[in-house]
């Protein structure tokens, strides 16, 4: 049985990854101060008694004096907004997530000899001008904008991981996030398909950003917490940059249509202004993700929108009977 800590565990991503990581026999130590975590998230996990939680804020240099996270052996550092409606409310706390908090657990990692794995994001990549994107791209980034807070601090995550394994050989990996969705993603977080999902079965206009004709890819929950599992257990994938993600690529309007079909919807396709330095396209090349920790995603997005749908749908009609009964 491994001790393993994962930061941003109330998060839709790390929620996920504990119960996997639990139901594989290990014990989990999650780490969230609730600025984006759904509680109910930690609720379910808190039923195991090989999960602990800890309400705590992975900036707080404190961190490192908690008592549970002696003797551990691998940290998933997932801690960070990640939706732009969440980061760009709360820019400060963003950067120190992804730097500050990156360096404590870094700290940590060097204190008890773990293994370290680092979410970094596409994000990374800017509004890239070399599409697919490998990850030897650099990138074409604006420093001064809305979304810089995110991407920037993402970056100097790297960075740090980068030097720590440099200087301290701590057992660090980096991999790089594209586009995740299943049915745990908040219903407000502004995201793509949350925002799609839920707008079609609340029969409201689907608002697509631009014309819709900006690409993402799609990755579901359950092919990325394969892919992160099988990264901390690579001995490979030490001290590499690895792209995680689905490599099929869909037009914004493609997903919206997809949605609306999918969920026999009536509600209308309304276009609204792109935000600013919004991606134009975004799909990763994974052959070092076959490569290194023989991986490639099994969910097609249509079936991964097949249940998020399906649990949208099933939460709306409980809260609904809430209502009724009250």
């Amino acid at each position: 049985m491994k001790k393993i800590v994962i930061t941003g565990a109330a998060g839709f991503l790390g929620s996920h990854l504990a119960q996997e990581l639990i139901d594989r026999g290990n014990k989990v130590i999650g780490i969230d101060n609730f600025s984006t975590g759904h509680e109910e998230n930690v609720m379910e996990l808190l039923r195991h008694e090989n999960y602990t939680f800890l309400k705590f804020d992975v900036t707080d240099p404190m961190v490192l004096e908690l008592d549970e996270l002696f003797a551990i052996e691998e940290i998933f550092h997932l801690a960070s907004p990640a939706s732009p409606k969440f980061y760009q409310e709360a820019p400060f706390e963003t950067i120190a997530a992804n730097t500050i908090g990156t360096k404590n657990m870094l700290d940590l990692a060097y204190r008890e000899k773990a293994s370290f794995l680092y979410t970094s994001t596409s994000e990374a990549y800017g509004d890239p001008e070399i599409h697919p994107q490998p990850e030897t791209y650099r990138g074409n980034v604006n420093t001064w904008g809305p979304r810089a807070c995110y991407d920037e601090s993402k970056r100097l995550g790297e960075v740090y991981c980068y030097e720590y394994f440099q200087r301290y050989q701590i057992q660090a990996k980096v991999v790089r996030l594209f586009n995740t969705y299943s049915a745990g993603l908040r219903n407000d977080d502004g995201r793509v398909i949350s925002n799609f999902v839920t707008q079609a079965i609340s029969g409201e206009d689907i608002t697509v950003y631009g014309d819709g004709s900006q690409t993402r890819s799609f990755c579901y929950v359950d092919d990325m917490v394969s892919a992160l599992l099988l990264t901390m257990k690579s001995e490979q994938a030490t001290g590499q940059i690895i792209n995680l993600g689905n490599p099929t690529e869909y037009t914004i309007l493609e997903v919206a249509n997809l949605v609306k079909r999918l969920n026999s919807s009536n509600s209308k396709i309304t276009f609204l202004p792109l935000p600013c330095d919004d991606p134009k396209v975004r799909r990763p090349m994974i052959d070092k993700a076959k490569r290194l920790i023989k991986w490639e995603p099994k969910t097609s997005l249509e079936e991964g929108l097949q249940k998020t749908i399906a649990s949208y749908t099933e939460k709306r009609m409980e809260v609904q009977e809430k209502v009724v009964q009250s």
